[in-house]
């Protein structure tokens, strides 16, 4: 927000009381009429008369119905008023309509048709088919319900840009007609475009051409300008941070920092919990349920699962961070064996998940939840999904992150514990057993609830029945983007 100004502003001592000369000429003038005020003149009358018909005239016009609305004045009016979203009969899109920008195609698809060449080691094409759900996941049988290994996927992180792009496009309150929409989505692949020069020697302007010229071409189009892109939003496949760079010399691009993007919202997988227009959503798992009882049979799967251990992590050391917290949790797991299971992910192997990865969140009440490279990390969710309760050290991991998914009240389906306490010796399997049983299935039940909210839903036109976190992420852009009509409401 701009600061308001205080009464010992510059601005504010011009309007101050004029100094005595001036009251005093303006007693002059009074007693100058002082006369002709008296009841005995007829000007007197005539004066009165003429004030009293002023004071009803006033009167009348402020008892009438106000025909202009109260704006904040630090943010101009839209240039162009938003039409009502179009009545096809559908009642779900109360909130209005999504027009989806017909980019050129090397902002998305050129992209993806040259996966190839996005990872200087290894080819990306397999991690970014299928939609962006990736392969079908092997070496489910036997852990997940023999009716349920179709919705298993080896999904990539970062694949939440082609998701989303397939999704809206068949979302059921998407437009054609730009004039009645709501909101604008911006189909760009910056995570994608982005990852192919974070490695060798690519310069910074490398990093920031593809967002550069998608700015250009967006801010041309007729309907930005009808509020200077706050009602436009896209979707970027990583974490805010790799579009901040302040040094050319800094890892990731500048894209959040061009001018252009001020007012996009930006539906990421770690936000910037400091900036309004930074939207966290969850990073994608690998369960994408196909129908509505595809998500009821798991919730009823991980409900009645048999846990045997307390607690576990999956993760591994990250020896280049001093004082790395992660290889503390490994000490405390090693030394209490009977309670933790631990999955050692060291060098790539629980990439995009694995089979032993799930089956230890299944058996586990609880997982610990450090944070990853950066404050979030996927694995959040993948233990969500099984229906084991995260323990967090951070509450930037996700009680700051996923405000739209996640229950809002942390206690009812998570555990924290801060970390300093950890480092000086407190005992995290002794902090889990004060928890009591029925305090422990009522937090499991929370999870479960929210599994819905939490994954992705392999139909392109969504599920029936159940909203998905596409659904939730629409629902809350179209909201917010309809509370700022009008005006700027930060």
């Amino acid at each position: 927000m701009l600061p308001i100004s205080d009464s010992s502003s510059p601005e504010s001592q011009s309007l101050k009381i004029p100094k005595t000369p001036d009251l005093l000429k303006r007693k002059n003038s009074f007693s100058s009429i002082q006369p002709y005020l008296s009841l005995h003149h007829p000007r007197t009358w005539f004066i009165v008369v003429v004030l009293s018909l002023q004071i009803f005239l006033l009167l009348m016009a402020r008892s009438g119905p106000a025909s202009v609305s109260h704006r904040r004045s630090h943010f101009p009016a839209p240039t162009y008023v938003a039409a009502a979203p179009s009545t096809d009969g559908d009642s779900q899109c109360g909130s209005g309509k999504v027009y989806v920008y017909d980019l050129p195609p090397i902002f998305n698809t050129e992209l993806l048709q040259n996966c190839s060449e996005l990872n200087p080691w290894v080819s990306r094409c397999e991690a970014f088919s299928n939609g962006g759900f990736g392969p079908k996941a092997t070496g489910y049988a036997g852990i997940v319900p023999e009716n349920l290994t179709h919705a298993w996927y080896w999904t990539d992180q970062f694949a939440s840009e082609i998701i989303y792009h397939n999704r809206i496009m068949n979302y059921r309150c998407r437009t054609t007609k730009p004039e009645s929409a709501t909101a604008f989505y911006i189909p760009f692949y910056g995570g994608l475009a982005l990852g192919k020069y974070l490695w060798r020697n690519y310069s910074a302007k490398d990093r920031d051409r593809h967002c550069e010229m998608m700015l250009r071409w967006v801010q041309n189009q007729p309907f930005w300008n009808r509020s200077n892109g706050w009602d436009h939003f896209t979707t970027m496949g990583r974490i805010t941070w790799d579009f901040r760079r302040s040094n050319d010399d800094d890892w990731g691009s500048r894209c959040i920092y061009l001018p252009g993007m001020r007012n996009i919202t930006r539906l990421l997988i770690e936000r910037n919990q400091w900036d309004y227009f930074d939207v966290g959503v969850p990073y994608p798992t690998g369960f994408h349920p196909w129908t509505d009882s595809d998500v009821v049979t798991w919730q009823d799967f991980v409900r009645t699962r048999k846990r045997n251990t307390l607690y576990c992590f999956a993760g591994a050391t990250r020896g280049f961070i001093k004082n790395d917290f992660r290889g503390v949790l490994l000490s405390q797991c090693y030394n209490e064996s009977g309670s933790c299971r631990i999955v050692n992910c060291g060098g790539s192997k629980c990439a995009n998940g694995s089979s032993a990865i799930l089956e230890t969140f299944l058996d586990s009440n609880f997982c610990l939840q450090p944070r990853g490279d950066s404050f979030t990390r996927r694995s959040i969710f993948d233990c969500m999904v099984a229906g084991s309760i995260p323990v967090f050290f951070w509450k930037r991991t996700a009680y700051y992150q996923y405000e739209w998914f996640l229950p809002g009240e942390p206690e009812s389906y998570s555990v924290f514990i801060d970390r300093n306490a950890v480092e000086n010796g407190t005992s995290i399997r002794g902090e889990l057993e004060k928890i009591g049983k029925e305090e422990v299935r009522l937090m499991r039940e929370k999870v479960i609830e929210y599994i819905p909210k939490i994954v992705y839903a392999k139909p392109n036109e969504g599920l029936v029945g159940i909203r998905d976190a596409f659904d939730v992420a629409m629902d809350g852009v179209l909201s917010r983007i309809k509370e700022q009509e009008g005006g700027y409401k930060w």
